[in-house]
This record gives C-alpha cells, sequence and structure tokens, in this order.
C-alpha cells in the first residue's frame, strides 16, 4: 500500500504507481491508496486547484467525491466507499504528469513546513468535524464552479484538512478553516452580485 505523509509522497506516488496513456479516478485513488481518508481528502483537494481542471467535469467529480467521502467520516465507516461511476472517469496521464511538474517545486517549500503540532485537532472528535467542513467545501464548490478559478480557496481548504490529517498537523486545519471562510465569503458575495443584476435584493 502507498505511503503516503505529505505532499511530496503523494506526487510520488501519482508518478510511480501510474500508467499508460489515460487514467481514470480510480487509478489516482489507487495510486495513494483508499484506505485512509487523509490521503484521499490530499489528493482530491491538489486535484482540485490543480491544471487537472481544464478536463470537461473534472470539477464536478473531484467536488462530488469530496461530498461523499466527506460525509462518510462521522458514521464511523473505516475504509472510504466511493461511487462506481465516479470512479470511471477518464483524462490523460499527460494531465497529471504536468500538474505534478507544476506543483512540486511549491509543496516541496509547503512539506518542510510541516510536523506533529495541535495533534488533537487530527483525532475524534475533531476529524469528525474536519469531515463536516469538508462536506461544506464540497457544496460550495458546485456554485463556484461557475466563477472563474471560483472552485480554489474550498479546493485549498479541502487539500489542506487532508494534509493536516495525514501529517497530523492541527496547525495546518486551521489553515484550512481559514481557507474555507474565505470560499463561503466569496460565495456571500457572488449571490448579492446576482441579487444586484436580477433585482432580487
Amino acid at each position: 500500500m502507498p505511503e503516503v505523509h505529505n505532499l511530496c509522497s503523494l506526487m510520488d506516488s501519482l508518478v510511480e504507481n501510474t500508467e499508460g496513456e489515460t487514467l481514470t479516478a480510480r487509478d489516482l485513488l489507487d495510486a495513494v491508496g483508499r484506505r485512509s481518508y487523509g490521503p484521499v481528502l490530499l489528493l482530491l483537494g491538489f486535484v482540485s486547484i490543480s491544471p487537472l481542471t481544464i478536463v470537461p467535469g473534472a470539477n464536478t467529480v473531484t467536488s462530488l467525491l469530496i461530498l461523499v467521502i466527506s460525509a462518510q467520516i462521522p458514521f464511523g465507516r473505516k475504509y472510504p466507499w466511493v461511487p462506481k461511476r465516479a470512479l470511471e472517469f477518464e483524462f490523460k496521464r499527460d494531465h497529471l504528469l504536468k500538474a505534478v511538474e507544476m506543483s512540486r517545486g511549491y509543496v516541496q517549500r509547503v512539506d518542510a513546513l510541516l510536523r506533529p503540532r495541535l495533534t488533537f485537532l487530527t483525532e475524534a472528535p475533531f476529524a469528525q468535524l474536519v469531515a463536516l467542513i469538508c462536506v461544506a467545501a464540497a457544496l460550495v464548490c458546485f456554485p463556484l464552479s461557475f466563477v472563474p478559478f471560483g472552485p480554489v480557496l474550498p479546493g485549498i481548504a479541502v487539500m489542506l484538512f487532508g494534509l493536516g490529517l495525514t501529517s497530523r498537523d492541527g496547525l495546518v486545519i486551521v489553515g484550512a478553516a481559514a481557507s474555507l471562510a474565505g470560499s463561503v465569503y466569496l460565495l456571500f458575495r457572488l449571490w448579492n452580485r446576482i441579487a444586484e443584476v436580477f433585482g432580487l435584493a
């Protein structure tokens, strides 16, 4: 089973444990291991802010997976269940390799800052609260997908939540919560703008 404990190890697993010209969502999840929620959320958060989002439908599938997987944590499921249809979503492996290449320098800087801190935030009952916040982030992603770069903030939040759970760094989880708060504010501003345009305010 792949050992993912930070962003660099996630990148390595995605490159080393995939092959062929095309990949599916199943291939990505298998590459990082589907028996732990932290690496899966870390993967989905990374995908949601990477160049992979240029693939038509990628934002929707990623948000759906975040929603479904996060919602299972509070119910105590040991391993995440993933809808079969979502697992069949396909894209070119070149998109993945380019995303990893573009991100490598940044993730190394992030990983250098990681260490076990405020570890109680990565354990129950706080882990369940993190899961509910990830559900909120996924729900926010759907309307923000109509705004250029709109899903970036909730995507960062999910990636940081996954990174915090994986590396047992509670300070990262605090940063993720701040990112989600920014997403909610952006959604609020978007709603106000729509209301003004259509005379609903």
